[in-house]
């Protein structure tokens, strides 16, 4: 198992939660890779914790679908999969579709202008060439556009979407010309919501999320193939 991941430090989190957190945004940002395994003593020495509170956020982890159990290995990193991609993707297309109609009825003009500088900042994380920063900013540009949809629960549910989407993000903006049309999208976005254009914008969205799943499952595909070729 690899040992070099982010120790999230927080004195005000219960350490539980920060074993957790920490596991989980090592499984999210590819720190920790799919098919790794996660040893509880080797992890318990790398985050000075007892094995008490990293047992119980493997079994967290699991419960996410993040994190899998096999007999006589025990827990394993889940691959990217497929199935759980087109189940995210089809529930995401619709439930965002609902957030970008109420956020064209309410979103304000400080809001647009907090969609641009997100925009400004997701275009510099291209040219440093950072694929975190590249995933969060693209993350905080969206969150922008929840808070306008004023819907708080439709806000937690597609956060949740979101974060269990952000492996699959990883892949996408390693992607050249994924980030050049995350770039355009974006844009072209911002343009609708200052036109208070919802027909167009909704486009742009389906567009937007249809992209994404073209490029990351054609990426499950390749790594299935080079896989396969290695088990023979």
């Amino acid at each position: 198992m690899s040992s070099d991941f982010t120790v999230i430090i927080n004195e005000y989190m219960p350490l539980r939660e920060l074993v957790f957190t920490t596991l989980r945004q090592a499984i999210l940002k590819g720190e920790i890779q799919p098919g790794e395994r996660l040893m509880e003593i080797q992890l318990a020495e790398k985050m000075g914790v007892s094995r008490t509170p990293i047992r119980e956020a493997i079994r967290k982890l699991a419960n996410e679908g993040l994190v899998t159990m096999i007999p006589r290995k025990g827990a394993i990193v889940a691959g990217i999969s497929e199935k759980l991609l087109m189940d995210v993707l089809q529930v995401r297309m619709t439930l965002e579709k609902m957030a970008y109609e109420c956020a064209f009825k309410y979103i304000t003009d400080e809001q647009i202008e907090e969609l641009k500088t997100a925009e400004r900042e997701f275009e510099t994380a291209i040219r440093e060439n950072d694929l975190v920063k590249i995933a969060e900013s693209d993350e905080k540009f969206h969150f922008i556009i929840y808070d306008a949809a004023q819907n708080d629960k439709l806000k937690e549910i597609l956060t949740n979407l979101r974060e269990n989407m952000y492996r699959y993000r990883m892949e996408y903006a390693k992607n050249r010309e994924s980030r050049e049309k995350l770039t355009r999208e974006h844009s072209a976005l911002i343009d609708t919501f200052v036109r208070r254009d919802s027909v167009e914008g909704l486009k742009i969205v389906e567009e937007h999320i249809h992209n994404q799943e073209t490029v990351i499952l054609e990426k499950i595909k390749e790594d299935a193939a080079a896989s396969q070729k290695k088990t023979k």
